[in-house]
């Protein structure tokens, strides 16, 4: 089978699907789709998992099943944690084919220990023993605490995925994070080849606030920048990671089996119907890349998407772009910046609504539960 999703993960790029349900893992679909649509990979976040739970039947039996009492949060790491179980054992196949480099399910830390790095650690470390797979990845914010967990967890041999990357200088932090801690674990004798990380950078909502900001200001010179923001930022991230897994300090940590933290393609679906559906993805084409993908995203690729390397064509202007943004009046620190902040109230808001839904429903299912302790 050729498609253009398979013509794409040639390209060099790892596709991975942003969503996750329990029917799709049991029915013969996920398996289904790592042939069909060349899948190597899977992202799970509290949105996905608060619609299926809260208004789905899929999570029903086991809810009413499970034996003893627990929190609506201890509810929902039950079921979230068997499902990404259970994604990790199809998709082991494609990590025991690449050696462990793909084939990989994420799994996200509570957005309440975004700013606290101690209990990012202690959750990660929960969630990675719970789960017991080694293609689990821990998903944690890209935030400056989150880049102190990321340092310890990578140093403890623990896959992460730093979410919530807006700006290029946030990646820089996360690469350096990722660089200290593969050294930590170096001086400590740890085995680096078994450590798999990605930088999740974050792409159509750069231009949704971006684009909206532009429309305020109105002049030519602001309209003839509409769209252009999040694929000119994002070229940047991909030239910073080109040059930071390079030269001396990288020589040294590969040659002991390290990894390259792979940039990840997220928010990748067109929220503009005035784009194109696929633009997200034909423009950030390149090797050693993740794009994570919705499902309606996926479907539009493989029926009429083009692939071409375009992640590392143009750079130049992409930077004369982001200076003519800056020219015009856009801060694009203050939109990164406000982008992080809503991103974490977004997971954190769904987050609530999944709790309080689960709690519902696993009262109506006759299931006492308990306060969550702390």
């Amino acid at each position: 089978m050729s498609t253009p999703l398979h013509a794409l993960h040639a390209a060099g790029q790892s596709i991975w699907l942003d969503y996750i349900d329990r029917t799709m893992l049991h029915d013969g679909e996920l398996v289904r789709r790592l042939r069909d649509d060349a899948l190597t990979g899977m992202t799970s976040n509290p949105t996905i998992f608060e619609k299926a739970l809260a208004q789905g039947t899929a999570y029903d039996a086991q809810l009413k099943d499970a034996a003893g009492e627990r929190s609506a949060w201890a509810w929902f790491e039950l079921v979230e944690t068997d499902d990404v179980r259970a994604a990790c054992d199809i998709f082991r196949p494609v990590y025991d084919r690449t050696k462990g480099g793909d084939g990989y399910v994420s799994i996200e830390v509570s957005p309440g220990a975004a700013h606290d790095a101690t209990a990012t650690v202690a959750e990660a470390h929960r969630l990675w023993k719970t789960v017991a797979r080694p293609n689990v990845m821990i998903k944690v914010p890209g935030t400056p605490e989150g880049c102190l967990a990321l340092r310890r967890l990578i140093a403890d041999g623990i896959n992460v995925n730093v979410t919530l990357l807006f700006a290029v200088e946030a990646h820089d932090r996360v690469i350096e994070a990722y660089l200290s801690g593969l050294e930590d674990r170096a001086a400590a004798g740890g085995d680096l080849s078994s450590i798999a990380s990605v930088a999740s950078f974050f792409v159509s909502r750069v231009d949704s606030e971006v684009d909206k900001r532009l429309e305020k200001i109105g002049t030519p010179a602001a309209q003839a920048l509409l769209g252009t923001a999040a694929v000119a930022n994002a070229k940047l991230a991909y030239a910073l990671f080109g040059q930071r897994f390079a030269g001396a300090r990288w020589a040294a940590l590969a040659a002991k089996g390290a990894r390259v933290q792979r940039p990840l393609w997220a928010s990748t679906g067109t929220k503009n119907p005035a784009y194109s559906d696929v633009k997200y993805v034909e423009s950030l084409v390149g090797p050693d890349t993740v794009n994570t993908l919705p499902p309606a995203t996926l479907d539009a690729f493989r029926d009429h998407g083009t692939v071409a390397r375009t992640v590392d064509a143009n750079v130049a202007e992409a930077r004369a772009q982001l200076a003519a943004l800056a020219a015009v009046g856009i801060d694009l620190r203050a939109v990164t910046d406000q982008l992080l902040v809503e991103g974490l109230a977004s997971f954190q808001k769904s987050f609530d609504t999944l709790i309080a839904g689960l709690e519902a429903k696993a009262t109506a299912l006759g299931r006492k539960v308990v306060p969550a302790k702390g």
